[in-house]
């Protein structure tokens, strides 16, 4: 009797359909096809010792599980459940009328539990794309669908739970989601947020001094742009980075399901339900390999990168100096094209990549350049230091600021600045208009504007073109640099409620590029 169940499998942040095919013959032997890895062959073991525990007799016949389509790689412990059930059906130990009605995963324990699976975001996708009834996941796994609308997302601990819903003998709605103790618990104490955020993130108000690079830190938050701050130790750059967490408005419900879905699929944040919809922050340590910020595996198993999980939020990286050569330059193409492709010999995968990028540097390996007679270095170290804050990874970076320490009556005075409340309404407002303006472009903010767009949203009247051909000439601008300060000058009159773009506004832009002076410095 052939049996078949629907399963999926993830690739890159998109579910595709993977048909568990199970059929008892005569003969002997347990036989599973269909291009399945370790992790999946071992699931036989453990899923007829799970099945023997709970009282199912295996059939002394041949077993022929496959896994359809047999070119797609199949991994994972996902499709334990499946295969029980298959064998259940196919050997006509319990009637099953349910179980084309839902996509079912979840990987076994020996005594029958169901543990958790990655994914569970975008498999549910998928059945509704599929006009499935809706799906069957773990519990933990559950709680990531429970902003699926239009599904029954059942989340179960035990074969038997899974058995009792694709019988169809009894009401199971108290195995739906929404209706476990779980869910209210977490939802009633506030954990209903999933977030990915730092929660120590500091208030603006608690940075002494330093203005300008807070009115610059301010303009990048507003409009999603690249930001690097350089100055010496103390100066406040950390702060201001961990400062930018705190400013940013929440995601919109496109940039949620778009995040959510990254961090379902690498495996991570389980502890909530529903969405994120706070911005990712990550800031991973300058020591950290390429694969591990751009993504990387083997096969078709490749995970994405901190460039991925940071998308629709901040990769903060402090000292930016410090970090390889090879892995900053990897950046340039993330930063560009707001995606990342990674390549193998018989795979490639796209993932989603439209983070802002928060760098901090000091300005020489001793920290101390531009700051008096402190500095140690000699030119030649100089220069082979700031020959990474140059270049093509400087002219995709909008606002460069440098930061000097700060003035020692206003270190001891300690008088408080703005709040990162007041400044985040202002960011608010700003990212409403980008919102409104890019409704159907497909993107958010300024920062994510393209040539025809930059045309469109960015003009220039007479009087602000004579000023820009004065501006590049006088700092030796590249193309991408130009269109850098006219997006910058774009969120600046967003921030003043200002529909057109005015000379001021092109000349505080300007000025947030020093570094592409970095060789008179």
């Amino acid at each position: 009797m052939l049996i078949n169940i629907m399963a999926a499998k993830c690739i890159g942040i998109e579910a595709v359909p993977v048909t568990v095919e199970v059929d008892i013959t005569s003969g002997i032997g347990v036989h599973l096809v269909g291009l399945a890895d370790v992790a999946v062959k071992e699931s036989l073991l453990r899923t007829i010792t799970a099945l023997q525990s709970l009282g199912f007799h295996i059939p002394g016949k041949k077993i022929v599980i496959n896994l359809a389509p047999a070119d797609l790689h199949k991994n994972g412990g996902g499709y334990d459940l499946p295969i029980a059930l298959g064998i259940i059906a196919a050997s006509g130990q319990r009637e099953l009328p349910g179980l084309e009605k839902y996509i079912l995963m979840g990987e076994l324990g020996l005594d029958g539990s169901l543990r958790e699976i990655q994914g569970s975001l975008p498999i549910a996708d998928l059945a509704s794309s599929l006009h499935k009834k809706g799906c069957v996941f773990p519990l933990e796994s559950a709680l990531e669908a429970t902003e699926c609308s239009g599904l029954d997302i059942f989340g179960v601990s035990c074969l038997q739970d899974v058995l009792r819903i694709l019988e169809e003998k009894e009401d199971p709605s108290d195995l739906l989601i929404w209706n476990s103790s779980i869910y209210r618990s977490r939802s009633g104490s506030g954990h209903g947020v999933r977030s990915s955020i730092v929660s120590d993130a500091m208030d603006f108000s608690e940075i002494i001094g330093q203005e300008s690079a807070k009115r610059g830190a301010e303009i990048a938050a507003a409009g999603g742009h690249n930001l690097i701050m350089v100055g010496p130790p103390g100066s406040g750059k950390s702060s201001l980075a961990k400062a930018l967490a705190g400013i940013l408005p929440p995601m919109t419900k496109e940039e949620s399901i778009v995040t959510s879905k990254i961090y379902s699929v690498y495996g991570v944040n389980k502890s909530g339900i529903g969405l994120i919809h706070e911005r990712p922050f990550r800031a991973p340590h300058y020591s950290a390999s390429l694969p591990a910020i751009v993504g990387g595996g083997a096969g078709q198993d490749i995970r994405p990168g901190e460039v991925t999980l940071a998308h629709n939020g901040i990769l903060v990286i402090d000292e930016y100096g410090q970090m390889p050569k090879s892995v900053l330059e990897a950046l340039r193409g993330p930063m560009e094209d707001r995606k990342v492709t990674i390549s193998r010999l018989r795979s490639k995968l796209e993932y989603p990549a439209s983070f802002m990028l928060v760098a901090a540097s000091n300005p020489c390996p001793c920290g101390y350049y531009g700051e008096g007679d402190r500095c140690r270095c000699t030119p030649g170290q100089r220069l082979t230091y700031l020959s990474k804050l140059s270049g093509p990874i400087m002219d995709r970076i909008d606002i460069q600021l440098w930061l000097h320490p700060v003035d020692t009556r206003k270190l001891v005075g300690r008088k408080k600045g703005e709040p990162s409340s007041a400044i985040a309404k202002r960011i608010i407002k700003a990212r409403a208009i980008q919102k409104e303006r890019f409704r159907d472009e497909g993107i958010f903010t300024n920062a994510e504007m393209g040539g025809r767009l930059i045309e469109r949203f960015c003009p220039l009247d007479k009087e602000s073109e004579d000023l820009v051909e004065k501006i590049i000439d006088k700092l030796g601008l590249s193309a991408r640099a130009f269109t850098r300060i006219l997006k910058v000058a774009r969120t600046i009159a967003d921030l003043e409620g200002e529909e057109r773009i005015r000379p001021e506004f092109l000349s505080e832009a300007a000025s947030y590029r020093f570094l592409d002076r970095i060789n008179d410095l």
